[in-house]
């Protein structure tokens, strides 16, 4: 039977389960937009902005472990999907970005919104496609699915010419996916693996650093099982928050620039590391040259380029983490290590969060903890980057898996709110928070028209102190306090979000923040809260560029520890 290219396209989505389409229409993909109604299986949802919908697509994609899809016109719609297209990259996160292109005969000929987004997108994409053959868009299709959803996740971008949507040709569904050039191993050694076990059984001091790889693999009972059976202790990279139940007494938390005090200076002190589906990178090892130094290091990844880029390791293990701490736990001896057990707990004692007394301010930490004081964690997070990044890590207690939802590698701000967006459309009976920084909000505050056309009810709280309150930190503590351009002139929020037909509240202290956040949550729909905290409350701990991970800069006392 013969189908337009459109067609195909459509039925392709549908059978790889890519039935969620964030996208933005134009002249190159009308073809495409005028057979979408023949298709009702698929969900259009038409954002404000093409960046919106590639983090849209990256949040659905993070809360339902399938690859999320973006659809951008030629030109500077694709152009815009390059950023999130990146921090899908960057994190690992498995999304279809398709993108109109001019017709076939003007391609290469300056033609109007023509833009060589295959050539862009090449270092950030798993494997691009611009598709010149439209017998070969079906088998495209299905290729792409299988290259963003296996191995290491990632996205893929298909280019597709206007004439190729048009262009009817015999339609036959593609078997099977043949990639003799891509191969992936999920199981690991088995001889490395033993390595690895012996080497567990005979540790004194041995640790977990928990990355994203467990959250991908979603081997969270793996995970627990290794560390309760040999009693070892976990802490977690950024994007490793809510691998582990934040409440289990094993968990000691965050490493890396802004990790705790306790959490660092557990890897300082390890003899051995077995680092699980990390990238070892700048943030969470601060100086590589003293990274660990104790420790003898296993580095279980299923990207074999991962291994050893960065950190030297003593046992590589190429493979899916989930089957490897399978294997692991067959072979793992129970095991004990009450002394350093003992002495993380005394380090975790003596180097709590600190709040600082700044007179009736409204702080931060204490916002985020009352977010998950009234959830009672039941929610997903999904935050930005910066300070409120930072305190949401900090500050809420993560007890279920992957409930923590953020931009790691690229550091995107805007990622939030549209973010959050693809995770509610993903996950519609969950609660969703955007946890947003006033700087970052304002980068895509479009989608609130998006938020509230699909009727979702994502819950916002924008922590406003009125500056780029991270590069103002540095600049703080690095720059002598010359504030050069972080200074924001902030909108009304709450009238902003009325606009779009959002109820908000401003909250100014901490007597309203309980009720403010209890109301957002009664309330059926979007609802948003701006929160006016300290201007220039920082984010401690803090190690600073360049220095180890023991060199950690404290909140200065007498200061107190956290009273909420």
């Amino acid at each position: 039977m013969k189908k337009t290219g459109a067609q195909i396209l459509c039925e392709s989505l549908i059978k790889e389960g890519g039935d969620v389409i964030f996208g933005i229409l134009g002249g190159a993909l009308l073809p495409l937009y005028d057979t979408l109604p023949q298709y009702p299986q698929l969900r259009h949802i038409l954002v404000r902005h093409e960046q919106g919908a590639a983090h849209a697509a990256d949040g659905y994609a993070r809360v339902t472990h399938k690859a999320g899809v973006c659809i951008a016109t030629s030109g500077p719609g694709a152009t815009n999907l390059v950023t999130g297209i990146a921090n899908a990259y960057m994190d690992s996160s498995p999304i279809i970005a398709i993108t109109g292109q001019v017709a076939r005969p003007f391609i290469g000929k300056d033609a109007f919104q023509e833009t060589d987004i295959t050539g862009i997108t090449l270092p950030v994409t798993k494997h691009n496609y611009l598709v010149t053959d439209t017998a070969e868009l079906a088998q495209t299709v299905k290729e792409a699915f299988y290259i963003a959803q296996t191995g290491r996740p990632g996205p893929v971008l298909i280019d597709l010419p206007k004439d190729v949507q048009q262009e009817e040709v015999e339609f036959a569904e593609p078997e099977e996916v043949d990639l003799p050039g891509y191969r992936f191993v999920s199981r690991g050694h088995s001889i490395q693996i033993k390595k690895a076990v012996r080497r567990i059984n005979k540790a004194e001091r041995p640790l977990i650093i928990a990355g994203r790889g467990i959250v991908i693999s979603q081997a969270y009972n793996e995970l627990k099982e290794l560390a309760e059976k040999a009693q070892i202790p976990v802490v977690s990279t950024l994007l490793g928050i809510s691998s582990f139940p934040g409440d289990h007494i094993l968990n000691f938390g965050m490493i890396g620039m802004h990790g705790l005090a306790c959490a660092n200076m557990a890897v300082q002190n390890a003899d051995l590391i077995i680092a699980t589906g990390m990238r070892f990178d700048d943030r969470a090892t601060a100086s590589t040259q003293s990274f660990a130094p104790q420790a003898l290091i296993i580095h279980v990844d299923i990207d074999p380029a991962e291994i050893g880029k960065n950190i030297p390791v003593d046992i590589p293990i190429v493979g899916d983490v989930k089957t490897v701490l399978k294997a692991m736990n067959k072979q793992i001896e129970r095991g004990e290590h009450l002394d350093w057990l003992t002495q993380l707990d005394q380090w975790r004692r003596e180097h709590p969060l600190l709040e600082s007394r700044q007179g009736d301010e409204l702080l931060p930490g204490y916002v985020i903890h009352q977010i998950h004081e009234i959830t009672q964690g039941d929610t997903i997070i999904v935050t930005g980057v910066g300070q409120h990044q930072m305190w949401a890590a900090q500050h809420f207690l993560y007890t279920r898996p992957n409930s923590f939802i953020s931009s790691g590698g690229l550091g995107t701000m805007g990622f939030e709110l549209p973010a959050a967006m693809g995770a509610k459309v993903g996950q519609p009976e969950e609660t969703v928070w955007c946890i947003a920084g006033d700087g970052g909000f304002q980068m895509t505050v479009q989608e609130l028209g998006t938020i509230v056309q699909e009727h979702l009810a994502v819950k916002i709280a924008i922590i406003n102190n009125g500056y780029l309150g991270m590069v103002r930190q540095w600049q703080e503590f690095f720059y002598e306090r010359r504030y050069v351009d972080t200074k924001l002139w902030n909108p009304d929020f709450v009238k902003i979000a009325e606009a779009y037909d959002i109820p908000g509240i401003k909250v100014k202290s901490r007597e309203e923040v309980t009720p403010a956040i209890q109301k957002a949550m009664d309330y059926p729909g979007p609802f948003l809260i701006d929160f006016v905290v300290e201007p220039e409350e920082n984010v401690y701990p803090m190690v600073q560029p360049g220095e180890s991970l023991s060199q950690i800069l404290e909140r200065p006392r007498p200061e107190r520890a956290r009273s909420y």
